[in-house]
């Protein structure tokens, strides 16, 4: 019996997949991904569902769900080297180093998915990003047919960018290596909002636990924190990336800007949603999808929508953005059989 996937994204969307397999070990997930590929059959390796659209039609090649589980630490000095499996949830790892004093990711904390999505698109929010703790990526590499380690600086990582992304689908991650600092306080506070609500200066550390309870209170208020009642989560996360622009000069004398050490500009997908006339609640076909009502980057499933309804709303949105202000927003999610 086909398996229905939208039961595996918190978007709640895609299609059948009638080869579904579940990999509760390392040794499971590569031989379920070896066996498709000597048999010339597609490949979707599926996390934690957060940051993927897949078409109503389905997949249909070979779905494997990675649920393989294990947090293994070793202490290295004042720090911790912590190895975790790649189906671990990631918000399950913010919660045990923030509960054991281990410091790097805590600003993470509420990002949906799994340990082994993390690193693809070098995961961040809030002033920090994994490519911060990242010291090893363990993956089988289709390609090579073999497992191989990259450390972090081989890891190609950029702003929501990884040698992973650049080369999709190559590399199953099987597991990473973080390494992570020990204390009480966490990483000096490198986000304003998250400084105003903790009430510290920009580049002041604050209780570990109190920057998790914090960035879980700001992401629950904009609808990034995982809630079946709550129609405002049933998203991929922010579904654009911030441009980085080589000429500033297309931006509005009153739009964000955030200088990058190459001479670029990153600026905010948000604002310029919001600019170019795309509200919060902003509806899409039939009202079955829309923008999130909390936070303009979302876009939501209000409960019956389909995948084709929500592209249609992220083409939308996209072209209007182009339309006034000549930048091209890029999406953040990985699109399964659809395009935009």
């Amino acid at each position: 019996m086909a398996e229905r996937l939208a039961d595996h994204t918190t978007l709640r969307l895609g299609g059948p997949a009638a080869d579904f397999r579940t990999a509760a070990t390392e040794e499971e997930l590569v031989a379920a991904v070896a066996e498709a590929d000597t048999a010339r059959r597609s490949v979707l390796v599926l996390g934690g569902g957060s940051n993927l659209v897949i078409a109503d039609a389905g997949v249909e090649g070979t779905v494997v769900k990675v649920a393989t589980t294990g947090i293994d630490a070793a202490e290295a000095g004042d720090r911790v080297e912590v190895t975790v499996a790649a189906g671990e949830p990631w918000d399950d790892l913010v919660a045990t180093a923030v509960s054991a004093g281990w410091v790097g990711i805590e600003a993470l904390s509420g990002i949906p998915g799994s340990v082994g999505a993390t690193p693809i698109q070098n995961v961040g929010a809030y002033g920090q990003e994994v490519a911060d703790t990242v010291v090893a990526v363990r993956v089988f590499d289709r390609v090579l047919r073999g497992v191989r380690t990259f450390a972090g600086d081989e890891c190609g990582f950029g702003y929501r960018h990884s040698r992973f992304k650049a080369d999709p689908g190559r590399h199953v991650v099987l597991s990473v290596t973080f390494r992570l600092g020990r204390g009480e306080l966490g990483e000096p506070i490198r986000y304003a909002e998250l400084a105003r609500h903790l009430g510290v200066e920009v580049g002041t550390p604050a209780p570990l636990a109190e920057v998790r309870r914090t960035v879980l209170g700001l992401r629950a208020g904009k609808g990034m924190v995982l809630d079946a009642a709550d129609h405002d989560t049933w998203s991929a996360g922010s579904f654009f990336t911030n441009p980085i622009l080589a000429d500033a000069d297309l931006l509005p004398d009153d739009a964000p800007r955030w200088p990058q050490g190459d001479g670029t500009v990153k600026t905010s997908a948000a604002w310029l949603i919001e600019q170019a006339g795309f509200g919060k609640g902003h509806p899409g076909p039939g009202g079955r999808v829309g923008l999130s009502t909390k936070h303009t980057l979302a876009l939501t499933n209000r409960g019956d929508a389909t995948t084709e309804d929500l592209v249609a709303l992220a083409r939308e949105v996209r072209d209007g953005v182009e339309a006034r202000f000549g930048v091209r927003l890029v999406n953040e999610p990985v699109l399964v059989g659809v395009e935009l």
